[in-house]
């Protein structure tokens, strides 16, 4: 009994606590303006270093044209036969530089899907991809191999860089946003590390230098 009226009191101070919070100590030394602004530049490297360091492969390509040579070459060397993707605006660009690899309708069966996203986050080398876009919320999940393309304008610093974004590009709020870190890894059973068990098991990310849409 005495312990449960202690934890009742523990948590009275937390609710208390949230009810009043505290004053910030230096108002006028608090703002919403970044005090570090990296360049694009900056943002790239920390992105691909971070990226990496997660397991993902990273390719940079100078245009669009460079790009379609690069997946191109990838599909070939890897053997992939089936290529799902559903971002039609993107493929129609592509169809300029001879590159159509789209080859099936079945995302379940598929060896790679190609997806475009939201923003990259430099400062923890996450993907940012949401259900506004095209690909919604299951080509970059069901997939085995997931392919990112992203342009150098996409590129954020922070988390909190990528919301503000989306508030000024929308009235309203996706209703799902995924930041996706990496390919999927758990290592629920015996702490042993397994990668792909709820999600690819491989991702590329191609960052296209390009300043605008």
């Amino acid at each position: 009994m005495e312990s449960q009226g202690a934890r009742t009191k523990i948590l009275n101070k937390i609710k208390q606590a949230l009810e009043s919070p505290v004053a910030v100590p230096f108002p006028d030394q608090v703002s919403e303006t970044p005090i570090f602004i990296p360049t694009d530049q900056e943002l790239a490297i920390g992105f691909a270093q971070k990226f990496t360091e997660l397991l993902g492969k990273f390719v940079y390509c100078e245009d669009d044209g460079e790009l379609a040579s690069q997946l191109a070459a990838l599909i070939k060397a890897k053997k992939w036969e089936k290529i799902y993707s559903i971002e039609s605006g993107w493929l129609d660009d592509m169809s300029e530089y001879q590159f159509d690899p789209v080859n099936t309708d079945e995302l379940a069966s598929c060896d790679a899907s190609i997806t475009l996203c939201e923003h990259l986050i430099a400062r923890t080398g996450t993907i940012v991809l949401s259900s506004q876009q095209l690909s919604g919320r299951t080509c970059s999940v069901y997939a085995p191999i997931h392919i990112c393309v992203a342009y150098t304008h996409q590129l954020v610093y922070d988390i909190s860089d990528s919301l503000a974004q989306f508030k000024q590009e929308a009235n309203f709020m996706p209703s799902m946003i995924s930041y996706a870190t990496g390919p999927s890894r758990t290592a629920d059973i015996e702490k042993t590390l397994v990668v792909g068990v709820h999600g690819p098991k491989e991702v590329y990310c191609f960052l296209v230098d390009k300043q605008t849409d």
